[in-house]
């Protein structure tokens, strides 16, 4: 075995699913050898006359790193002396507080109890780090879910009187998104949509008086979330399919429940904010770790990006053309493939832009010239809202392939890191 191969078992709690080799020097997987648990496998990954598929598995485990677009990372590899975010997850064994996978050490017995994020201690060194700050230590704690949280802006977990919360930054000059995400916490108390609250928070540390979003981890030590994407890898999309049948279909075939429902709501709240960024590894499913059972969609979450967060303000009006995602390249197209509308209370959404306004509140990065202009914008938004599902009555829409995304990648930013 090569000085750079550290060998591992791909664990799922306590269940081993699989024998694999790391390439230390890339953080790739250079091979996979005996799999114990093929139902276990992560979704997605296929599994064929008991092997798996290496370049799949690859591309889960690829995914499970910070992203190269996350802001400032190239500072924080700088000071960590590493060459790649590939190599921050096999520091922290892959633990992430979004599932139940890790890796454990072949020539060791360790436990899922004695290891995992949800019940043991999270190291702050890596959160320190990622938001700019010191360890006050030289010697740095990689035991931390941070390794493993997706995204492009600044974000680290925290825990408060036992339970974990994401604390998650803005960008550009209006650091938008952390009152994009309250706002659609309180649209979705409104219209009765199952959704992750989120507060907002300042660093009574920092004088920039820069505003963040948190929020409660919603995965507890028995469930997991599967992204929308993994969900599409379970089955080939033929190519007169169009994305939102294929992950209907998928679905279906998983046996997951209420997913129409779940996803006519997040598509109505996403026109209702303009949100920008729903793509597939932003919304999924939630399943039961240890029975492998769908219980149905995940909350909404993740919803900051939205809102005109980076356009310049005499730009921001409600009829603005603005790409969407997952299903459709445009929201006047994606609304269509909502067909019912009879759940939404139109009358609760009555001042909804007005609340916006108190959210901003004294906010240093939203003056009231773009206050005023956000709230009638989404004031207006509700109003065409309401239009469509008037006539949505009258049309029966037949969904294509027509206005397909042809990517289904994340919003990467406009970072220092992409010049």
């Amino acid at each position: 075995m090569s000085d750079t191969i550290d060998r591992y078992i791909l664990m799922h709690k306590d269940r081993a699913v699989a024998e694999l080799n790391l390439d230390s020097i890339t953080g790739v997987i250079a091979s996979v050898g005996r799999v114990y648990e093929p139902l276990h496998v992560p979704v997605g990954i296929p599994v064929k006359k008991g092997r798996i598929d290496r370049a799949a598995l690859n591309a889960w485990w690829k995914d499970r790193a910070i992203p190269a677009s996350r802001m400032g990372i190239r500072d924080v590899l700088q000071k960590l002396c590493l060459s790649d975010t590939q190599l921050l997850p096999e520091k922290c064994l892959g633990l992430s507080l979004s599932d139940q996978y890790w890796i454990c050490p072949a020539d060791q017995k360790l436990s899922w109890r004695e290891v995992n994020f949800f019940e043991n201690t999270i190291s702050q060194d890596m959160g320190n780090i990622l938001f700019g700050k010191g360890t006050g230590s030289d010697q740095i704690s990689f035991m931390s879910p941070d390794n493993t949280s997706d995204g492009w802006l600044k974000k680290k977990w925290v825990v408060r009187d036992g339970k974990r919360y994401l604390v998650k930054s803005g960008s550009g000059a209006f650091c938008q998104e952390p009152y994009n995400e309250v706002l659609a916490g309180r649209i979705c108390g409104r219209l009765n949509i199952p959704h992750v609250p989120y507060d907002l928070w300042k660093d009574p540390e920092s004088a920039d008086g820069c505003p963040y979003s948190v929020c409660e981890d919603f995965i507890t030590p028995d469930t997991e979330l599967i992204s929308a994407w993994r969900i599409v890898q379970t089955a080939k999309k033929p190519n007169h399919i169009s994305w939102y049948r294929h992950y209907m279909e998928c679905c279906g075939r998983l046996g997951i429940p209420g997913i129409k429902e779940a996803v006519d709501r997040m598509l109505v709240l996403d026109y209702l904010i303009m949100n920008e960024d729903r793509h597939l590894n932003n919304f999924g499913v939630i399943r039961n770790a240890d029975t492998l059972e769908y219980q149905g969609a995940a909350p909404v979450y993740d919803s900051g990006t939205s809102l005109w967060f980076d356009t310049p303000t005499g730009l921001v009006r409600a009829g603005r053309k603005t790409g969407s995602k997952p299903f459709k390249s445009s929201h006047e197209e994606q609304i269509k493939l909502v067909t019912d509308f009879e759940w939404i209370s139109f009358s609760a959404l009555a001042g909804i832009w007005e609340e916006f306004r108190e959210i901003v509140g004294d906010s240093l990065y939203i003056d009231r010239e773009r206050c005023d202009v956000l709230c009638d914008a989404l004031r207006d938004r509700c109003g065409m809202l309401e239009d469509i599902a008037v006539s949505a009555k009258k049309t029966v829409f037949v969904d294509s392939t027509e206005f397909d995304l042809k990517e289904n990648i994340a919003y990467s930013g406009n970072t220092e890191d992409e010049e």
